[in-house]
């Protein structure tokens, strides 16, 4: 499966972004799909992600109560709200999609989308 990643941009600390992760394929709802970020000079972090129902989602700990991650089938994307940015989520935001969930809370979906930059300013 394809997946293109958007939504990215420069924002100020304390705004939000949405970011889209969209699939290629009509099978997209069979795979769990998540969001991982790599800031520079760090290792990659998961952050979200949702099964394929999208009535579950898992979160880290860094992100939960800010991050949302959500997703529409019909459309086959998944959606990550960011709230309240603060500069330290800079980062290159991936989405990743897996059919199982682990490999992508361990960082090792079988498919990755090319990376949305996320700047925040101070």
């Amino acid at each position: 499966v394809q997946l293109q990643a958007s939504g990215g941009g420069l924002v100020q600390t304390g705004d939000f972004l949405r970011l889209s992760c969209a699939a290629s394929e009509r099978t997209f709802s069979s795979y769990a799909v998540g969001w991982i970020r790599q800031a520079p000079g760090k290792e990659r972090e998961f952050l979200a992600a949702t099964i394929r129902s999208g009535e579950s989602t898992y979160y880290a700990d860094s992100v939960k109560g800010r991050f949302t991650v959500s997703r529409d089938n019909a459309r086959n994307t998944v959606y990550l709200q960011l709230n309240s940015l603060k500069p330290e989520d800079a980062a290159v935001y991936y989405c990743g999609a897996d059919h199982k969930l682990h490999n992508i809370v361990v960082i090792t979906p079988a498919y990755w989308g090319q990376g949305t930059q996320v700047t925040v300013s101070s």
